[in-house]
């Protein structure tokens, strides 16, 4: 290697280990000021991955990438959003925040709370979050609260809880949420130098593709793009109101992450979907399995199933894929999340009692 070719290496490594987090990183962009404590755990700068054998089941010459927040402190894309919510709470001399969650809100509320030295009370549909989620939230030192009832029945309750009694919320209906999330659009076009022609991203409460759609938006604004991407949203099939114009009163599907029948942040996302001139569509369980073990086992990227909304909705739609067209999918949490669905959803064989000598392992091999 020649010196000149060692000095950019160097240079390389170090601004990758540079990384300041979200809020220092896009600060001009971000309602914080010199008096805001920032607590991070230097999340965001994920991965935009090619997954080039999702674009060749789509052909018509397009590329397809995935947006990997998995890959955030605790493993989801709440962190984005709980650097802000949290720095801002400080900030206001709160001393304990609320939320409720499905799983990944109260993964990264209780790291972030806890960090900044708040007490974080976490309210869950009982049964119904995923053993990852929970055993974060528990070890992190959040207070969990299982009612019997869902996420909507949570999220009643919180937001309740937070204008009668001295709990900051930190769900995404805190405007500094969204914020944070914004920074994830900002980070796909400074990778790919303009905004992606379609975003596919998995719909719950609806926040996310909210704070998408406003990232890019202020991007655009400030001439770091020139196009605006349509957003494409996916709801599960059984946890979609926004395809029935309605909530859905007793929501019901595998990916645990949406299962949210009355979004909160309903109008934003429909006013992102209309502006945008995307759509939502609904998928399936079986379309989201499919997509989830296919992202594992040709492209090597293991996400929690809701995450997989996103691919199994742009195959889905396929046929309305513009030749030519980039397309980013979000990856919202890592599969690690949920171990429970990997084991209980997955095709391949595990083979057991086997001898321990070479004989008989390579047998089952098939030498």
């Amino acid at each position: 290697m020649t010196l000149a070719n060692l000095t950019k290496t160097n240079q390389i490594a170090t601004s990758a280990n540079n990384w300041q987090g979200l809020i220092e990183t896009y600060r001009p962009y971000l309602p914080v000021t010199e008096a805001t404590p920032v607590v991070t755990l230097l999340e965001g700068n994920t991965p935009l991955i090619p997954v080039p054998a999702i674009a060749q089941r789509i052909g018509k010459e397009v590329k397809v990438y995935v947006k990997y927040d998995g890959l955030n402190p605790t493993g989801s894309f709440k962190d984005r959003g709980m650097t802000m919510a949290i720095s801002k709470a400080k900030e206001a001399g709160a001393k304990a925040v609320i939320c409720a969650s499905t799983g990944n809100t109260s993964a990264a509320a209780a790291a972030y709370a806890r960090r900044a030295g708040m007490r974080a009370f976490v309210v869950i549909p009982d049964g119904y979050v995923a053993l990852g989620k929970l055993a974060q939230a528990l070890l992190y030192g959040a207070e969990v609260i299982a009612i019997k009832g869902n996420f909507d029945d949570a999220f009643k309750i919180v937001r309740e809880m937070s204008e009668n009694y001295p709990v900051t919320l930190v769900n995404s209906v805190n405007p500094y949420r969204l914020q944070g999330q914004k920074t994830a659009a900002f980070e796909i076009v400074d990778i790919l130098g303009d905004a992606p022609d379609w975003l596919c991203i998995p719909v719950g409460n609806a926040g996310n593709i909210t704070a998408y759609w406003m990232g890019f938006n202020e991007y655009h604004q400030n001439k770091q793009c020139v196009r605006l991407p349509k957003m494409m949203g996916f709801q599960a099939a059984g946890a979609a109101p926004f395809i029935s114009g309605q909530p859905v009163a007793n929501p019901e599907t595998v990916a645990t992450a949406i299962r949210i029948g009355n979004p909160a942040n309903w109008e934003k996302a429909l006013k992102a979907q209309e502006a945008s001139q995307g759509e939502f569509n609904p998928v399936t369980d079986e379309e989201i399995l499919d997509a989830y073990r296919l992202l594992a086992s040709e492209e090597g990227i293991f996400c929690e199933p809701a995450s997989a909304a996103s691919v199994a909705g742009l195959l889905k739609v396929k046929e309305k894929v513009p030749t030519g067209a980039t397309i980013v999918c979000v990856l919202t949490g890592n599969g690690l999340k949920d171990p429970s669905s990997a084991i209980d959803y997955s095709v391949n064989e595990t083979y057991t009692g086997i001898e321990a000598n070479l004989a008989d392992v390579a047998k089952v091999m098939g030498f």
